[in-house]
């Protein structure tokens, strides 16, 4: 992946992560660990779990255990109590969750399972109306109630726990490949879930934005460091128990503080921190570090600039403005002392007494600088008529402006245009369709009004000399002031997504005796005559059809030969580290007359050779 980045540093952001240090744990609710383990006889382990985007409003479930398993078949619980998060969320984030510690040893699996008994799944329908699922299925068409999705660590995921060293493992579960919506009938959806983890070992390929949303225990000026109780996603901040144990916060000279809507920098921020009283509400947003593997802060909020914390709050995305009453869309709400709730859309009203801030800037703000299709978190007091009509007054509150991604094709580039370097055909602000968007006002006049057929991107000094016509890209950054484009937005870091690790995803319906034109030890050549509904190529929310493609679709594997290659039928999963072994034993099975269902595979896809050099394989038989 070609990343370009202008003002700061790269952040390739994702879901969710669970971090075991060196602290130990007990449940935050009823429950207990898998044993009591001496530190002389465990060690230190950081684990994220991520998810890619998918057009889902909420997809809100309950973790109820995240398991690890020894070569020796032992099993420690690292999760012993059920913690409730919505995967839409935190498609742009990481954040920890708990700290604990883990036996020494060689572990072979992880699991990860989910309760949907309480599920509040939200789903965008092609009209951009929103939907609550209530039938939920898995892939035989059962009803589902927990799912367990176990992955393998073996071979280049091979995860050892040793004394003295922390280790990082990353589980990516991918809403948009582990899940199904079937708007036959488009007032009831059904939503078939087939649970998908890839796994990766100390993955260090580009920084990654993580949380730490919690309590303040204590400060450290002279080592530039705080510690924080975790209180992570929806648990209440009141509680002052220590349950999901303390994570370090590491600071320097660029980390910015907003405490009390007050702004520092540095230091002197970190002093202001140090005079607030223990529990005060925290959040730290920064980067995962390693040798040492170490959280480094680039923004510090505090009291009363904690959503949650004293005001109600809403996150999304600005779709509409008239004046000073803003349309947010994909609503995500926190009311003061509650949980975390989803809604569709929420009006809000600001004026000149709203402090407005932007993610990871000092810089002074006001409220004509939130333009449409703006990612914000604002904090005010709700007013209520009725469920369907909530309103935020943030009058007197806080706006913050947060990276906001948007997705497209590149039209043309100029880089000689002080203003415009990019046009780009734009196809999704995060995971919202442009047609979404009311861009009425954006421009300088009613002609200068964003187009997304022809949106226009200030890019400064990045280099573009790789950029060409047609290039499909991602971007970051910040809309342009309402009312002074263009420029539409300004970009901080712009990817290249041809070089971006892809998902592949094909079924047949029915299930197929010929899966493939070709079957050998050197690759696999899809057959698509029969294909279901599901044939694509994801790469970041980037879809690409492979029914599109003018050669069919080739899984094969690295130079190595190596990957991790399975075969999954009904209950029982046969494991392949070398293509060579996984092919013949497929052949063997589709020569004894089994049907494959679907093959998921990740890896680096060729656009020009359509071959995907997969790390991972899966095949499902009927």
């Amino acid at each position: 992946m070609k990343v370009f980045i202008s003002r700061f540093r790269s952040l390739f952001l994702v879901l969710l992560a669970i971090l075991f240090a060196a602290t130990g744990i007990t449940g935050c609710s009823s429950g207990g660990g898998s044993s009591d383990l001496a530190k002389t006889d465990s060690g230190e382990i950081a684990i994220s779990l991520t998810d890619a985007m998918g057009d889902f409003g909420s997809y809100t479930v309950d973790i109820l255990s995240v398991d690890l398993t020894m070569a020796n078949g032992t099993q420690v619980s690292t999760l012993p109590i059920t913690t409730r998060i919505d995967f839409a969320q935190y498609t742009e984030m990481t954040e920890f969750l708990t700290a604990a510690q883990v036996p020494f040893g060689s572990y072979t699996a992880a699991s990860l399972t989910l309760d949907y008994q309480n599920a509040d799944i939200q789903v965008e329908d092609e009209n951009g109306q929103y939907f609550k699922i209530t039938e939920i299925q898995d892939a035989s068409g059962n009803p589902v109630t927990t799912l367990t999705i176990t992955v393998n660590l073996e071979n280049r995921n091979h995860l050892t726990i040793a004394p003295g060293i922390l280790s990082h493992l990353a589980l990516d579960f991918d809403l948009k490949a582990s899940n199904h919506i079937d708007f036959s009938d488009p007032a009831n959806p059904v939503l078939t879930v087939d649970p998908f983890l890839v796994a990766d070992v100390d993955r260090t390929n580009g920084n990654k934005i993580h949380k730490v949303r919690g309590l303040l225990e204590e400060v450290d000026v002279d080592a530039g460091t705080f510690s924080v109780i975790l209180r992570p996603f929806s648990c209440a901040l009141s509680d002052n128990h220590t349950q999901y144990g303390i994570r370090s916060v590491l600071t320097d000279s660029e980390t910015v503080f907003n405490i009390n809507q007050e702004s520092f920098q540095g230091e002197e921020g970190l002093q202001a921190l140090a005079e607030l009283d223990a529990l005060t509400p925290v959040v730290a947003l920064g980067d995962l570090e390693y040798d040492p593997l170490v959280f480094l802060a680039r923004e510090v909020y505090a009291g009363s600039s904690v959503p949650g914390a004293s005001l109600d709050a809403v996150n999304g995305y600005v779709v509409k403005r008239s004046g000073d009453v803003l349309t947010i869309k994909g609503a995500s709400l926190r009311r003061k002392g509650t949980d975390r709730v989803f809604h569709e859309a929420i009006t809000v009203q600001i004026s000149e007494s709203t402090i407005v801030t932007r993610e990871f800037s000092a810089d002074a703000w006001n409220k004509d600088d939130v333009s449409i299709g703006q990612h914000v978190m604002v904090m005010g007091t709700f007013s209520l008529t009725d469920e369907s009509s909530l309103e935020l007054d943030a009058t007197e509150g806080y706006l913050k402006m947060l990276m906001t991604c948007v997705r497209g094709s590149v039209i043309s580039k100029d880089t000689t245009n002080p203003v415009s370097q990019l046009v780009m055909n734009l196809q999704t602000i995060s995971h919202f369709r442009t047609s979404e968007f009311d861009f009425s006002g954006t421009g300088i006049d009613e002609a200068n009004d964003a187009d997304p057929t022809n949106y226009e991107i200030f890019t400064g000094n990045m280099d573009l000399s790789t950029i060409l016509p047609g290039t499909p890209v991602i971007l970051k950054g910040f809309m342009e002031p309402f009312g002074a484009a263009p420029p539409d937005f300004s970009a901080h870091i712009l990817m290249d997504v041809c070089d971006i690790e892809s998902f592949l995803k094909i079924n047949w319906n029915p299930p197929t005796a010929e899966p493939f034109e070709t079957i050998s030890s050197t690759g696999l050549v899809l057959n698509p005559d029969g294909v279901g509904n599901v044939h694509h190529l994801v790469r970041w929310a980037v879809a690409t059809d492979l029914l599109d493609l003018s050669i069919p679709p080739v899984l094969s594997p690295d130079d190595t030969g190596e990957g991790a290659f399975s075969i999954r039928q009904n209950k029982t999963v046969e494991r392949f580290t070398i293509f060579e072994d996984f092919t013949a034993r497929l052949e063997e099975l589709l020569d004894g007359g089994e049907k494959v269902r679907q093959i998921h595979s990740v890896g680096l896809f060729n656009d020009q050779t359509s071959v995907l050099t997969a790390s991972l394989i899966q095949v499902d038989l009927q």
